[in-house]
């Protein structure tokens, strides 16, 4: 039996784990990883912080399993996007906090991007909208704000890369610098058609070519984990961003093929092949994983507050002593009792890209309870989705890419029954969870397994996805176009 380790370096939690050749889980270690909130609207990690979680739960999943890193055939990593880490080549040291995706420090040099007319070229070399939540900007400005960043960057001491970079550089000891087309396409640096970084985008942020990483494939050799780590050198033979990665794991490999995950934020790709589709209706295209130098491209849509609204009700509210106990709060009350809540805490991103929007709630009564407030805050993150997917299909009746028949969940809270139907009846279409929820782990096994001929092709990995549970709407399509029509207007009150 050959197995294969997934390093997941999630924004709330570093993770292990193990998968055998069958796509079976055989363990799991998790760390959490502690954010630092240094005022409103940013958000950072210590990059230190996020190896040493990640390097302990790769020790502590190898004894959870009882096995040897001789044992392992490749590591695959994926993990946390936009998230930006800019350390010293020499000292492999960073010389800053990272600058998480959910950071808004940079929407002032977004208007700016904006107001120079460079809306429209960034989107078509990149796929991306100009916006806060992609690295480029952050980058920018720890160039910037940093105590001779320039300078050092100007001379070629720096490196920048995402967190996939960052961990193969610690990995290799230094030896590799480099991330794959599937985090390179959340930079707003990186043309996707070319699957190059893009020189005018590089200037008009005033960033050096030399900082940034070598772009390989998501399925490819990005060196070797130093036996000094765990014992043996590994090869790393897989790497791509988390949602990417779960599409992947979720053996969505044909056009029209639908996933959400539900972590944090919630985030919902659809692929679309080796065509590039620029969305008209509110989402971003970013190149999907790749398994080969051939382009291809995934349309998506995020949801910046999902899971993060029940953490809300728990640490905010003290509504819930722990997260697992939303649901049972949610169903002492036999629907929301018309309230809404819409928590755009950090603004609204796809399809709104409303950055100044607020959460807000709405609906209250005298009778209004902290039951029927969990059930409305529950049921956001389906409404959220529920848009996202109506944008995807827009697009996809507008570029012929086939209808959409399911939606593949995954991610934390698809394991809540009581959301997974709501999200069903929503979209009037199945909701389909399957038996290895782990699919963005899972899909950088996969990554890691082609690359090192564990696995032959797609097909195969097609054949390993199997359905925990099936989610058939039960709601009158009328009634849940009226709900959607009272969340759309929930929505307009967000903006002051």
């Amino acid at each position: 039996m050959r197995y294969l380790l997934a390093l997941d370096q999630g924004t709330s939690s570093s993770r292990s784990i193990i998968f055998d050749e069958l796509g079976r889980l055989h363990a799991l270690v998790q760390q959490e990883l502690p954010q630092i909130f240094p005022q409103s609207g940013w958000v950072e990690h210590d990059p230190m912080a996020i190896w040493q979680t990640q390097l302990a739960t790769a020790h502590d999943v190898l004894t959870q399993a009882g096995l040897l890193a001789s044992d392992i055939h490749a590591v695959g990593i994926t993990n946390q996007r936009e998230t930006t880490v800019l350390w010293n080549r020499r000292t492999g040291q960073p010389i800053h906090h990272a600058i998480v995706w959910q950071d808004r420090r940079t929407e002032p040099l977004c208007a700016e991007l904006r107001e120079q007319g460079l809306a429209a070229t960034v989107q078509a070399k990149t796929g991306l909208l100009i916006d806060a939540y992609f690295s480029g900007t952050k980058l920018a400005w720890l160039l910037d704000n940093v105590p001779g960043a320039r300078q050092q960057a100007a001379n070629g001491e720096l490196a920048f890369g995402t967190v996939d970079s960052w961990l193969i550089w610690q990995l290799t000891q230094g030896q590799v610098h480099a991330t794959d087309v599937s985090n390179a396409s959340r930079t707003m640096l990186f043309n996707v058609h070319s699957n190059q970084w893009d020189t005018e985008l590089l200037q008009a942020l005033d960033i050096p070519a030399s900082l940034m990483p070598a772009v390989k494939p998501s399925s490819a050799l990005f060196g070797e984990v130093h036996p000094s780590l765990l014992g043996a050198a590994i090869p790393i033979g897989g790497v791509a961003g988390d949602q990417q990665s779960a599409l992947f794991g979720q053996a969505c490999f044909t056009p029209g093929m639908v996933k959400n995950t539900y972590g944090t934020g919630c985030f919902m790709l659809m692929h679309t092949g080796p065509a590039f589709h620029a969305s008209t209706n509110g989402l971003i295209t970013s190149s999907a994983a790749q398994t080969t130098s051939q382009a291809e491209f995934a349309m998506e849509g995020s949801v910046f507050v999902g899971g993060a609204v029940v953490q809300w009700l728990r640490d905010g509210l003290k509504a819930i002593a722990s997260s697992a106990g939303v649901q049972a709060l949610a169903e002492s009350v036999p629907d929301s009792g018309g309230v809404m809540v819409v928590p755009a805490f950090t603004g609204l991103g796809a399809p709104y890209w409303k950055p100044d929007a607020r959460g807000a709630i709405l609906g209250l009564s005298r009778g209004t309870s902290l039951g029927h407030i969990a059930r409305a805050s529950l049921e956001s993150i389906a409404f959220q989705s529920a848009a996202l997917l109506q944008a995807m299909q827009r697009d996809a009746l507008q570029t012929g890419i086939p209808a959409v028949t399911e939606l593949r969940v995954d991610g934390g809270a698809s394991v809540n029954n009581l959301l997974m139907q709501f999200q069903a009846d929503l979209l009037g279409s199945p909701v389909v969870r399957p038996v290895v929820t782990e699919t963005t782990a899972l899909g950088a096994a996969y990554l890691a397994g082609l690359s090192t001929d564990v696995f032959k092709n797609t097909n195969a990995l097609s054949a390993q996805w199997q359905v925990d549970r099936r989610f058939e709407p039960h709601m009158a399509p009328d009634q849940a176009a009226e709900l959607m029509a009272r969340w759309e207007h929930a929505v307009r009150q967000t903006v002051l």
